[in-house]
């Protein structure tokens, strides 16, 4: 939020330093994230008024300008496209300094200047070059500029945190800041205006828990003519606000000053009644940025006997607009609840300043003293006449702050000081808490404007805010730290992790929420939970694979001229109950994925660069399953997969018979549809299923040497080595070792859907060496499994 000092000056009584104020506000939470110095050096600038213009006898883009200066009539030749008679701007007098130029009596092509005629960037005010700044009309000819100008000022612009909606305003600010510096705040008194105006309208609140409060009253007779006052200008312009109209300044100058957001109708658009409710579905209502928007029952709207004209709490209608001519307005100041605005401004691609707060929480008491400051401030400045404040509420629905328990001895506890009891009791009464003093410690009841209070702590950390965290020494902590709990049964996270990114992984982190049609993409909708109040609409669903997100973060290096990308991600995947239990608690499950693409090693000389496969992706995937030990036999590949997959590029990864993952090339409709170039290979595993191992049991190293036989066996073509290495394992039991393939071979002596695969037995006894015969008798067992299983058939 921005906010210029002098404005703040006037509501709280400091004498501080700026960099002393810089100081404090930065440690009493509120980060100054710039400090910008307004006019810090304006000696010898005053107003002036051009009387009279002529062109330069020399030059095309020069003017001869006769101004005067306050009892005092000089030449000024001036090249700023503006320059005209009766315009008042800021005039650098001889002897005046202006950045690191000293003004001085000079000859511009042949003609004598006696002084300089500003822009507002000259003079340090605005970036704004394009001409010379021009002042009010009623700016007194010969005062210093600093004076009509207010300056200098410094414009902070504090980087607020989202729970502290209260200090959205100059009086917010000053509240805490007075808190901070145990000084008083001096109050904004806003004077009831008295109705000389017999004209209301009935206002129903078809929605009280969304709009517990609404309060609204016509003024009528208003000068269109009327301009806003240059210090009101000033203000909401160093506030970081564009001065639109007296009405619109009025109403954002408010806003700035007590946090509480109004919105002006044009009366005579207005019928009547008034009212607050849900949108209908399919409604639909132009904005005063001109676009007309589709709503639905999540969108509160106000009505005019039963038409929406305004979004509640985000924009005006264009139908109901202040215009250049408007007399009579009618002025609104409302109470929404931040429930019923949270993320609908994101849903519209919007971003408004009253629903920046009131998605925070706006004080549900400000409405009626807003309405008061608004309209004086109209009346005194446009006249006018004010009518009565018509205010509907729900009492049931307004929220209440809940008393609070505060322990000494908690605080002690919590912040490792005691703080005195004085102390607590100024710190929080300056932050407008009413307290009730007890045996240990206070009940304290937090203010209408303050949404983030609610329990114990929360008073505490504003103790340690306002106190000053320069007063908690700083202590380590003391006591004994237990050790991390490894379980044996579980390969660990940490070794997944280094096995991938040894075999040239990189490791990503990527949103868990993605965008619907990304899931549609993929056909991962089912099960998929929606977000209430997403961040945007592409990241509206969470996720239900972490492949979308990695592929989507490969396809960004690809793009940046990355050839070969590895990246993997652990992460969790959600899924809608759907009824799996009564609580309907979401699903939530541990994943390992990885993607792929480019070409299989990184470019080198010791070897021929080739592209990756699918098998190069499968040994990844193989490599991490056997990290389980002894239990990675009980996985199994099991060609085909999921929609997403190729074809006939991809397995299913079995455990048991249960789906643990899948591994595979993407289906190349799908890369079409996501634009990704290349073939992209990718795999996603269940961590819990992947992890889970029996406890490592140490055994003895046989002394008995181990004894290598091939066989060569011809198979039907689409049965997998993994299935005859399964069997193997079986039939031979315990003498088997390892079972592995090396060597296949398809040809046409073979015949048609056929293969020839050459297998390894390593076979070992850990009591005696083995035999031939016994070698022979596990080949035969082997061999005569395969037959019967597979109808496979030994090559001489």
């Amino acid at each position: 939020m921005k906010l210029n000092e002098n404005w703040l000056l006037e509501h709280v009584a400091i004498d501080i330093a700026r960099e002393a104020l810089i100081e404090r506000f930065d440690m009493i939470g509120h980060e100054v994230e710039s400090a910008e110095v307004l006019g810090g050096a304006l000696d010898g600038i005053v107003v002036a008024e051009i009387l009279a213009c002529a062109r330069h006898p020399e030059a095309d883009r020069l003017q001869v300008c006769e101004v005067d200066a306050g009892g005092e009539r000089v030449q000024i030749v001036c090249g700023a496209p503006n320059a005209r008679a009766g315009l008042k701007a800021p005039l650098a007098r001889i002897g005046a300094r202006v950045g690191d130029l000293t003004i001085k009596a000079a000859k511009l092509r042949g003609v004598e200047s006696f002084g300089m005629l500003c822009s507002a960037k000259e003079l340090g005010i605005d970036a704004d070059a394009s001409g010379l700044l021009e002042l009010a009309a009623d700016a007194p000819v010969g005062r210093p500029l600093a004076q009509v100008l207010g300056l200098p000022d410094t414009v902070f612009d504090l980087g607020l945190t989202p729970n502290r909606a209260d200090c959205l305003s100059i009086e917010g600010v000053a509240r805490d800041l007075a808190a901070a510096l145990a000084v008083p705040v001096k109050p904004l008194v806003v004077e009831p205006v008295p109705a000389t105006l017999d004209r209301t309208i009935a206002i129903t609140l078809d929605a009280p828990i969304d709009c517990p409060r609404y309060c609204g009253r016509y003024i009528e007779g208003i000068d269109p003519a009327a301009a806003t006052p240059a210090w009101m200008r000033e203000r909401l312009q160093r506030c970081g606000l564009r001065p639109i109209s007296l009405l619109v300044d009025v109403t954002n100058y408010v806003m700035l000053e007590l946090g509480q957001p109004l919105h002006a109708f044009d009366a005579e658009t207005l019928h009547g009644p008034i009212g607050v409710r849900r949108a209908r579905a399919g409604e639909t209502l132009r904005l005063l940025d001109e676009r007309e928007v589709e709503l639905d029952g999540d969108f509160l709207v106000i009505t005019d006997a039963g038409r929406a004209v305004a979004l509640a709490g985000l924009m005006g209608g264009w139908d109901t607009r202040i215009g250049a001519q408007t007399r009579n307005v009618f002025l609104e100041a409302a109470h929404f609840a931040p429930s019923a605005l949270a993320g609908r401004a994101r849903r519209l691609g919007m971003h408004t300043d009253a629903a920046h707060r009131f998605e925070r929480g706006v004080d549900p008491l400000s409405p009626r003293r807003a309405l008061e400051r608004a309209t004086r401030l109209i009346l005194d400045i446009a006249g006018g006449r004010a009518g009565t404040i018509v205010e509907a509420f729900a009492q049931a629905d307004l929220p209440v702050r809940a008393p609070i328990r505060l322990r000494r001895a908690r605080i002690a506890r919590v912040l490792g000081i005691g703080i005195a009891d004085a102390d607590v009791e100024r710190i929080l009464t300056a932050l407008g808490l009413a307290l009730a003093t007890d045996a240990e410690g206070w009940t304290a009841t937090p203010p209408t404007w303050r949404f983030d209070l609610a329990i114990e702590e929360d008073l505490i950390e504003e103790l340690a805010r306002i106190h000053g965290y320069e007063h908690i020494p700083d202590c380590a902590p003391a006591g004994q730290l237990a050790g991390p709990r490894l379980r044996e049964d579980r390969v660990r996270l940490g070794q997944m992790r280094e096995q991938l990114a040894a075999r040239g992984y990189h490791e990503a982190i990527t949103f868990a929420f993605v965008g619907r049609d990304v899931l549609d993409d993929w056909g991962l909708t089912d099960r998929a939970i929606a977000l209430s109040n997403p961040l945007s609409a592409d990241l509206g669903v969470m996720r239900t694979s972490l492949l979308p997100g990695l592929v989507r973060a490969l396809d960004a290096n690809c793009k940046r001229q990355q050839a070969r990308v590895r990246l993997f991600e652990t992460g969790r995947a959600y899924f809608d109950a759907a009824g799996r239990d009564e609580a309907n608690v979401p699903v939530e499950i541990d994943r390992i994925a990885g993607v792929a693409v480019g070409d299989a090693v990184a470019e080198q000389w010791g070897e021929a660069a080739r592209a990756l496969d699918f098998f190069d992706i499968k040994g990844d995937v193989e490599s991490l399953l056997a990290l389980n030990g002894s239990a990675a036999t009980a996985f199994s590949f099991e060609a085909g997969g999921p929609a997403w997959l190729h074809p006939g590029r991809s397995a299913t990864i079995r455990r048991d018979g249960a789906v643990v993952g899948h591994v595979g090339a993407l289906d190349p409709r799908l890369s079409r549809r996501l634009d990704v170039d290349g073939e992209v290979f990718v795999f996603e595993l269940d961590l819990d299923a992947t992890a889970r191992r029996p406890v490592p049991e140490a055994s003895e190293v046989s002394r008995y040497p181990a004894v290598r036989r091939d066989i060569a066996v011809v198979v039907p073509a689409e049965v997998p080595f993994g299935a005859l290495q399964a069997c193997v394992r079986e039939a031979v039991g315990p003498l088997l070792q390892e079972a592995f393939l090396f060597d296949q071979y398809v040809g046409p002596n073979l015949g048609i859907g056929v293969k020839s695969l050459a297998i390894g037995l390593i076979l070992q006894d850990g009591s005696r060496t083995l035999t031939d015969q016994d070698a022979d008798r596990c080949v035969a067992l082997a061999v005569s499994a395969l037959e019967v299983g597979y109808k496979a058939k030994l090559r001489g």
